[in-house]
Parts: C-alpha cells; structure tokens; sequence
C-alpha cells in the first residue's frame, strides 16, 4: 500500500464512521505499516509535511504522518522514538478529534492506547538494559488517564453511542499501567472519578472481557489493602465470567483467588490443579499438607516456595494457612481419641512433637487456646487439670462457617 492510497483509505473509514478499520490502520503491527516503510527509506517529519500536510482534513494528515514515522522507529528498532512518535498521535487524536465524536471511534481509541502502552513498555525495557533512565511508562500512564476522562465527560452523545461505552477498557489499561509502575496509590483516583460519577451504565451492561479485566485489578487492589472478603468477591466473579479459553487470565486470577479460598477452607479439586499446572506446582504441596495436617510439610513448601510467594505478594496469606494445617493435626487426635470431649493437653503436645514441632507443653498449651479463640476449634482449657474441653457439638466448626473467616488475617 502506498502512503496516498493509506490517506485515501483513512479519509473513506472517517465519512463510513468505521471505528473497527479506522484501529486497523493505525496499528503499527499491521502490514501496511511495513509497505510504508518500504515506501520511505529514512521519513522526517519535515519531508513528509512538504509532500502531505493538508492533503486530508486535520488532524488526520499529522496523525498518518506520525503513523508512518512510528512505523520507521519500530521496524528500525529505535522503540523510545517510536514511542516517541505515536504518543504524538495519541495526542493529536484525544485532543483535535476524540472528544468531537462519539462512541464509534472507541474501536480506534482502544487500539492506539494498547499501542502506546506496549511502545512505553518495550522504551523503558531498552533503556534500562542499555543503563539509561526512561518514564515513557509513566507518561503513558498519564495519557491514558486523560483519555479515561474523556470518555466519562460525554454528556452530549445518545446514550448507546457515548464514548462512556469505553471507560471501563480504558480503566483496565490504566490500572493495568499503575501496577506495572508499582504506584498502585494511584489507582483511588480513578475508582473516586468512577463512583462519583452516576451517569455511568452499570458494569453488567459492559461486554464481558471490560468486566473481568476490571474485577481483576479491583480485586487485586482489595488484597493488597487486605480487604480480602471484596478481594473474594471480585476474583470469584473475574474468574466465573473470564472466557473458558483464556488460560492464562484465568490461571492470574486463580493465583490470589486460591489462597483466599483456601483460608475459608476451600480446598481446590484435583481436575482444577490438573488444568492449571503452575499453579499445582506452587500450592499443591500447601493444599496436601493442609488434608493430611502435616505441619513439617507444609513448613518445607513454604521455605522451598518463599522467592516466588513474595514475587507475587502471597507469602503472609499463605504462611497464614499454616493455621488451617495445625487445625487439621488437632482435628486428628480429637478422631483417634473416639472423638471424646475431654482430651488431656499432653496429646496434642505429642501430636505436635511426632509432626517434627520441637515444643514444650505450655507452648502446645497455647496453640491449642489460640485455634480456640480463633474459632478452629470450640471449648475450653482446664489449665489446673491440663485438660481441653471440648463441644459435644460441631467441636471443629466448617472453615468456612466461622463468623470472621479471614479474622486471622
């Protein structure tokens, strides 16, 4: 394709009003991109502005101008003047077009600011392995923040062509954005400008792939700030409404959502760690230790596991569990002892000691007063009889059905 028959076919998908081709054309990675780079041997804004500037409306010949010197640095492998170039475009878009339009240019809006997220992406990786400083993240991170207020500001589009349609996609690349930079603080004032604003559809209303990706980095916001009841809640929802063949959302989901669950004591089936091998290698060795309430076990797959839980944030919530693994070995001499009601202390020090805990009796003592008062186990200790006493009824409650589940936490 050579670049006027490009202008040609940009300035057809503006009168047809085609969002999804006019994203098409705009895509570096489209193989137009390379003709024009065949096309141009060495572009510079100066010679393509001689030849081009005002050949279509503005701003669509800066915007293609920038398009073809975007895909010169990418094919050329000069990725912070790519990025360099297409946050020129992004620009000119938000700020001399976007807000003049409705929804039908979404198709687009989503395509360049995926762009401009990667390019940010692969600047700063450069610049890093090559000892230099780079913000380009940063900066992408601002102007996708700006194109999110842009699209919640339409106030004069028909409802079912309001570019508010994008808010939600556009969120996801911001949060998605803040996580990467690791200033996820930044994340509140974009959930302040969504609740206050009640003009917004409901998320329901969204297509599907907007809600998950939104749950997701909500629940994923939720469990850094230790809300971890909503950290459930999201996840859950993110996982049940993810595609069945996006393997991998699915499995990022389920590593935050399979510690939550397992504190509740929802342990994971088998046919689930078989379709999600990673995540089988990192919490199978926890789950089984967790059934068998083999304590030694579950200490050794959290020391052999320590460098990937903290990578990913899950070390405190899964050294937590270990709770759950000291109430199952409790649990196991509550049945061998014909599950009596009046058990001597002396037993569950000795359950400890076999599990390869080196404990005197006090400290045993103390454990088994603190799965008590945590709700692991119901009833008392008689300390001048060194005697647990325990319920007649439901003496280890359901995980699940202790009135603050994550209250350990």
């Amino acid at each position: 394709m050579e670049f006027s028959t490009f202008l040609s076919q940009i300035n057809d998908t503006l009168i047809a009003e085609n969002g999804a081709n006019l994203a098409y054309l705009l895509r570096p990675t489209s193989p137009h991109g390379k003709q024009l780079v065949r096309e141009f041997r060495n572009p510079t804004q100066e010679s393509l502005e001689r030849m081009y500037k005002g050949t279509i409306k503005s701003p669509w010949d800066e915007i293609a101008i920038k398009y073809v010197l975007t895909c010169s640095h990418v094919a050329r492998r000069r990725p912070q003047d790519a990025y360099r170039e297409h946050s020129a475009l992004v620009l000119s878009f938000l700020s001399r077009f976007f807000t003049e339009n409705r929804g039908w240019t979404l198709p687009a809006l989503f395509s360049i600011l995926r762009d401009l997220r990667d390019l940010a992406f692969d600047a700063d990786f450069y610049a890093k392995y090559n000892g230099q400083n780079s913000e380009c993240m940063e900066d992408a991170a601002r102007k996708i923040a700006s194109a999110f207020g842009k699209c919640i500001d339409d106030r004069t589009s028909p409802p079912d062509q309001s570019r508010k349609w994008g808010v939600y996609y556009v969120v996801g690349l911001v949060l998605k954005s803040y996580f990467r930079l690791k200033k996820i603080s930044l994340s509140k004032n974009i959930l302040r400008a969504l609740e206050a604003n009640h003009d917004i559809p409901a998320l329901e209303h969204y297509p599907r792939s907007h809600q998950v990706t939104f749950r997701y980095y909500l629940g994923m916001l939720y469990f850094l700030n230790e809300d971890h009841a909503k950290a459930e809640q999201e996840l859950t929802l993110a996982f049940y409404h993810c595609h069945l063949e996006a393997h991998t959302n699915q499995e990022r989901i389920l590593a935050y959502l399979l510690p939550l669950r397992l504190l509740k004591g929802h342990l994971p089936s088998d046919e689930l760690m078989e379709r999600f091998p990673a995540l089988s290698e990192l919490f199978s060795p926890f789950v089984n230790a967790i059934r068998t309430g083999d304590i030694t076990a579950f200490d050794r797959a959290l020391e052999g596991r320590e460098s990937k839980l903290v990578d990913l944030n899950l070390m405190l919530t899964v050294e937590r569990a270990r709770e759950l693994c000291l109430r199952g070995l409790f649990r196991r001499v509550w049945v061998a002892s014909d599950k009596a009601s009046r058990i001597p202390i002396a037993m569950f020090h000795c359950s400890l000691r076999i599990s390869g805990m080196d404990v005197e009796q006090e400290e045993a003592e103390c454990l088994v007063a603190n799965m008590i008062y945590k709700g692991f186990m119901r009833g008392y200790i008689s300390h001048e009889k060194q005697m647990v006493v325990l319920a007649m009824a439901n003496a280890f409650p359901r995980l699940a059905d202790r009135p603050s589940p994550y209250g350990s936490l």
